[in-house]
């Protein structure tokens, strides 16, 4: 028999690798660990998965140079707070902080409401500075050069990982859609698979949207399908360059890295919430208030914060947030809506 080679252990890094490759539940449902309590233990996401993984790696650094001596998860610990402390010393962003206190959340099992977890400062809209006036990298992308790439985006909305992926097969036509929504409505509720019923609500949406074209995003944040429509004066374009595009090819080979995707998505959606929204004055007054007795506008969110006393449209702003991939319309409002 072999023996045991008993001076071997696993460091730090093997074992936080394990310990979150161990919660692994891509394409599990998230609603339904969470119905039965089996949530905490689990990674739903591969693009989670990918931060959390990346933001423990640097809290493993972090122990191996200033406590060498600490090997273990466990030990490893008590000093966490200690290294999520230091990254805001050090004037990271409240929305990094916040993330790598979650991925160690997720690592060592501490719930949000646990007196043990960090508190991280608070995020304010004023204090984001991705995609807000110029940066050093905007030295290095030429609008002029890559003025077909600009206006894709502008067009579709697309997060970056999503446009690398789209390829000639993604364009779709109303016409298309309304063919197989009266196919899959043929099929009566109680014969419907579950895919069915998720493909059908997909499809559905797109009658919220205007436009005849759309493209097909399937595997979106969180691995979520949906079909974005295809907007504004270069609507042709758009559409001649995906449809030339052969089907199992991608769109587009290279997406420049200095490219502000993020801030051409926030003008795609603020064009789309401009195009349904209603003026504030008026949306009716529907409901009253128990307390007050004072009528209110049920359908007018009204923002907080530094843009607090700002009202918009939430008809408007779930158009805009399923053509996103979106599920919450209050993210619209804090991310991507400007100038209003």
């Amino acid at each position: 028999m072999g023996r045991r080679n008993k001076s071997y252990s696993k460091d730090l890094h093997q074992q936080a690798y394990e310990r979150l490759t161990g919660m692994q539940a891509f394409g599990e449902s998230k609603k339904a660990a969470v119905a039965n309590g089996t949530d905490r233990d689990k990674i739903f996401s591969v693009s989670t998965y990918k931060a959390y993984w990346k933001h423990t790696k640097y809290f493993i650094k972090y122990i191996r140079e200033n406590y060498p001596k600490c090997t273990t998860l466990k030990s490893a610990k008590k000093y966490a707070n200690e290294w999520l402390q230091a990254q805001v010393d050090r004037g990271l962003s409240a929305w990094t902080v916040q993330l790598e206190a979650k991925a160690l959340g997720k690592l060592y099992g501490i719930q949000p409401d646990d007196e043990n977890y960090f508190k991280p400062p608070k995020r304010n809209r004023e204090d984001i500075k991705r995609s807000r006036g110029d940066r050093v990298r905007d030295r290095h992308f030429s609008k002029t050069n890559n003025d077909e790439l600009i206006k894709f985006c502008r067009g579709t909305g697309l997060r970056r990982s999503e446009l690398e992926e789209l390829r000639g097969k993604d364009l779709v036509t109303r016409a298309q859609i309304e063919v197989e929504i009266s196919r899959l409505e043929t099929i009566p509720e109680d014969r419907r698979t579950p895919a069915d019923g998720k493909r059908l609500s997909m499809l559905q949406d797109t009658r919220l949207f205007q436009g005849e074209y759309f493209t097909f995003v399937r595997n979106g944040k969180g691995g979520r399908m949906r079909l974005s429509p295809i907007i504004g004066k270069n609507t042709e374009q758009i559409v001649e360059r995906i449809s030339s595009t052969p089907p199992e090819e991608k769109v587009w080979q290279h997406v420049h890295k200095s490219a502000d995707i993020h801030g051409y998505r926030a003008e795609y959606a603020t064009a789309i919430y401009k195009a349904h929204a209603r003026a504030i004055k008026e949306i009716p007054y529907d409901r009253v208030n128990r307390g007050t007795g004072r009528r209110y506008q049920s359908d007018v969110y009204v923002c907080r914060k530094d843009e607090a006393g700002k009202r918009l449209d939430k008809a408007a702003m779930l158009v805009c947030s399923k053509a996103l991939g979106h599920n919450r319309i209050s993210v619209v409002a804090d991310n991507y809506i400007r100038g209003l």
